[in-house]
């Protein structure tokens, strides 16, 4: 087991990561406000989930292929990018069987993602994100001792405290985000904002996912 400095320095770089604006937090939050905060946390679950792949990933040395591969790196970071304007488009379309002769404010949103639709969501959202494959490459290994013996025990350690530290700061934004689409309920105009802001967060975030440079 890693002793209690490392695990210290290595909760404070998670807390780091996941308060950094990124593609799980807006996905996150978006879910939050179009759903809200019930919808968030399955989502901040998911997220979760995702990150704790990428981490082991990195733990066995997978990730190593990855980062070394231009190609591979580009074809994951478009294919996020993708993904999450896709997902931000769903907000601007209506439902199904909407027509002229509903009421004011019906057949204005889509149907509502289930729990289980949202959870893969949020672990596909954050698989597709390279940047976060490329931190835990580079900042895993730093934390795991070769003479404290396998490698995989560590790295199960350092999952768990990324759990531990990750999650609150997620449901945090996920609840701040429920709170503010209760605000919003039962208002249409502000519900239609609401669509739009929730829509337009995720393609703006997968139109930088997109545009940003490899760092």
């Amino acid at each position: 087991m890693p002793p209690l400095e490392t695990i210290l320095i290595f909760a404070a770089a998670s807390a780091l990561l996941t308060i950094s604006p990124g593609p799980a937090m807006f996905y996150i939050m978006s879910r939050s406000l179009g759903q809200g905060a019930a919808a968030g946390a399955v989502s901040a679950g998911g997220a979760l989930a995702g990150g704790l792949c990428h981490l082991i990933a990195a733990g066995a040395g997978l990730s190593a292929v990855f980062a070394y591969s231009p190609l591979l790196y580009a074809t994951i970071k478009y294919l996020g990018a993708l993904y999450l304007i896709y997902l931000g488009l769903r907000f601007f379309l209506p439902a199904a069987g909407s027509g002229p002769g509903q009421g004011a404010g019906q057949g204005t949103a889509r149907p509502l993602a289930g729990p289980r639709r949202v959870f893969l969501q949020g672990i596909v959202v954050e698989l597709l994100n390279p940047k976060t494959t490329l931190f835990f490459l580079s900042f895993l290994p730093q934390f795991i001792d070769p003479a404290l013996g396998p490698a995989l025990p560590q790295v199960l350690v350092l999952g768990a405290v990324y759990a531990a530290v990750s999650l609150p700061i997620d449901l945090m934004v996920a609840f701040g985000g429920g709170a503010v689409a209760a605000v919003l309920a039962g208002r249409l105009w502000l519900a239609r904002l609401q669509r739009w802001l929730t829509g337009s967060l995720l393609v703006g975030l997968g139109l930088h996912l997109a545009l940003g440079e490899r760092r």
